[in-house]
């Protein structure tokens, strides 16, 4: 049995802990045989755990705790700590590891729920589950969620060779914010929510930019999001935003842009990875 889970982008801008998409960078997990203890052949790192303390494996045991053990294989081409959802997918993918090898035939909203209840909020597990564009509220311990096609485009992914951990990002946000302002990040974020639903990406990315809840606070740490922007703007792009707590920015590009504005990335002075990706439409699936 194998398991993909796709990477996450988070926020949007103004959908702050409930908007995300799902993108093509995956998670692979393969169960390969039966052992006595749990064990993970990876090659992603001295600081990820290759047995039952790994987060896979304490997923899976916190949804069926009487699995028997097994040999897994586990790859990634997702960063981890770029806010690309790394540490999602782990989660999303110990679920249905659990859901699998359990016999548990949890639905899509029991997995979603599980998922939120271990992540805190479901901006990143919705879209992971789910696939495509995903909106989800988590209030009074329950999750509701809307999955919509996303608009055709590019997506850029300027990836900085530094991790950002989410519990840095968040440490700079306020504790409160004045109800006026609260009124005009909502009224944002309903738009680019309306926006993207009827299919109008400049207008999603205008809305996109003027973000209220999160991104003037993290901009400190991550002086790269204007200068992105800048350039968004001079290349015809739709707009780009902090994907999750960041460093990670996305850039919604037209496809016969994408060229130009990948080559203008690449001279900035910042040492980064730029991909380009596209937005995966199915969510996890088993093979």
């Amino acid at each position: 049995m194998k398991i993909r889970i796709p990477a996450t982008s988070a926020n949007l801008g103004p959908g702050f802990d409930s908007c995300g998409i799902a993108l093509s960078h995956y998670l692979y997990i393969e169960v390969l045989e039966n052992a006595n203890d749990w064990k993970i052949i990876h090659s992603l790192g001295e600081d990820i755990p290759d047995d039952k303390t790994n987060l896979l494996i304490q997923t899976a045991l916190k949804v069926a705790p009487n699995l028997a053990p097994k040999v897994l294989k586990m790859n990634s081409d997702i960063p981890l700590a770029r806010g690309l959802g790394s540490s999602s997918s782990v989660i999303v993918g110990g679920i249905e590891l659990a859901n699998r090898l359990g016999n548990l035939n949890l639905t899509q909203k029991e997995k979603l729920q599980i998922a939120t209840e271990i992540e805190g909020h479901p901006d990143n597990v919705a879209p992971a589950i789910c696939g495509d564009f995903v909106v989800a509220s988590y209030v009074d311990d329950e999750v509701h969620y809307v999955k919509h096609h996303f608009p055709m485009c590019d997506v850029i992914a300027f990836i900085p060779k530094v991790q950002l951990l989410t519990s840095e990002s968040r440490s700079v946000l306020p504790e409160s914010i004045a109800y006026k302002e609260a009124v005009q990040a909502s009224a944002i974020a309903n738009v680019m929510i309306a926006a993207i639903l009827n299919g109008n990406l400049p207008l999603a990315g205008v809305m996109m930019e003027k973000d209220r809840w999160h991104e003037s606070y993290r901009k400190q740490l991550v002086p790269h999001l204007d200068q992105i922007r800048d350039l968004g703007h001079e290349f015809g792009m739709y707009g780009a935003f902090l994907s999750g707590a960041g460093p990670t920015v996305l850039v919604l590009s037209p496809e016969d842009k994408t060229e130009k504005m990948v080559q203008a990335l690449e001279k900035l002075p910042i040492s980064a990875d730029i991909n380009i990706l596209s937005i995966d439409q199915e969510g996890i699936q088993v093979f």
